[in-house]
């Protein structure tokens, strides 16, 4: 884009599963994208709701119920959501380009299906009248990190019971249209880019799973790498996808830092660093006193810092969180602790000799698509 403002782009449903991802994604591109703040209290507040909808060139409607003990309260509820912001754009003659989540569901006969059908068949009906734009999303099941258990996907539920000593349970084998959250949101991001008009545009699954294959998968996960620190093989895009989800789950607070079994005899002592399914890039480095490093986050890479000589201070932060986790690791106790994505991270040598420590990332450096973000812990 050359000297454009950036877009003022406005996501409703900003805290949600998709909402947040989407809301960090465009954050990666300043230069492109400014992001408007929305609460969900503004669907209460007309002025507050009218001065969103004015400050936005793009507004995504994610704002959704998905689960309720009653259906007519959710198809209330979001149809009530649709109708409150297409009042809204008429009010402020708004021009935005609106994109609405859809479902799959829509075709199926129940009210969640129906409420999402209507949502997008009034936003499509404003654009159409006042000479807006509208991109309806139908999406198929979506998965990633920090989904809810119970509520977002079965997956969530799965990578959450794996971590949290519970065992799952499947209801019906049945064969599940699957799209991880960052594909959806760079699909997102790229009708953005479009300015395109599209009421129904059926965003593709990327892969087709049974619900045991997927058990299986995440089953392999808990005894490999959350029970023994392994990194399992990952064969494909998916499969590095769910292995990342999966992560995401795990209560960093207690799991880490992870000890190594430490073998000792008069020679001195050996320590296994990482067994590995999978390749990626080893290195180590030497840090020296009250020097700090990293204090960057990535959005897809799997690392694992291991400390052998030293002491040191590892902190993460989820980028979009105050809560900073410190761990304290010392060479004569080898230990690791694996960075999450999304967590920005960094280690600090707070000991008075040099700090040694071995990195593992699963991919080698490559600074055209480097996945590597900047930001202080």
């Amino acid at each position: 884009m050359n000297n454009q403002s950036p877009k003022k782009i406005g996501i409703t449903g900003q805290k949600g599963f998709v909402g947040s991802h989407l809301y960090n994604t465009l954050g990666l591109f300043p230069e492109e994208f400014e992001r408007v703040e929305f609460q969900k209290e503004y669907f209460e507040e007309t002025d507050k709701l009218d001065e969103f909808v004015s400050q936005c060139d793009v507004i995504v409607h994610l704002a959704a119920l998905n689960r309720h003990d009653s259906e007519q309260f959710i198809y209330e509820m979001n149809v009530g959501l649709a109708q409150k912001l297409v009042d809204s754009l008429k009010r402020t003659n708004s021009k935005a380009h609106v994109l609405i989540s859809s479902s799959t569901q829509e075709e199926r006969d129940n009210l969640y299906g129906k409420s999402k059908r209507e949502g997008r068949q009034a936003i499509a009906n404003w654009a159409q009248e006042n000479g807006g734009n509208v991109t309806g999303l139908i999406i198929p099941n979506v998965f990633g990190a920090f989904g809810k258990p119970y509520y977002n996907s079965f997956i969530a539920t799965f990578c959450y019971q794996l971590t949290h000593g519970e065992t799952p349970t499947i209801a019906t084998d049945g064969e599940v249209k699957l799209i991880y959250v960052q594909e959806l949101v760079y699909t997102i991001i790229n009708e953005i880019r479009s300015e395109k008009s599209n009421p129904e545009l059926l965003i593709e699954p990327t892969s087709t799973k049974k619900v045991s294959e997927v058990l299986a998968l995440l089953n392999d996960y808990k005894t490999r790498y959350f029970d023994g620190g392994e990194i399992p093989v990952l064969n494909n895009q998916f499969e590095h996808n769910l292995f990342n989800t999966y992560r995401s789950y795990i209560d960093h607070k207690t799991h880490y830092p992870v000890k190594f079994v430490q073998h000792t005899d008069p020679r001195g002592a050996f320590v296994e660093v990482i067994r590995l399914g999978i390749g990626g890039q080893c290195s180590f480095s030497t840090t020296v006193p009250e020097i700090t490093r990293g204090n960057h986050y990535h959005t897809r890479k799997i690392e694992r810092f291991a400390v052998i000589k030293g002491k040191a201070l590892i902190q993460l932060r989820k980028i979009d969180t105050d809560e900073t986790l410190d761990f304290y690791l010392d060479g004569t106790e080898p230990a690791y602790v694996d960075m999450p994505i999304w967590y920005t991270h960094n280690i600090k040598n707070i000991g008075e000799e040099d700090l040694y420590t071995i990195f593992w990332i699963d991919e080698p450096f490559n600074p055209e698509d480097a996945d590597t973000y900047f930001l202080e812990v």
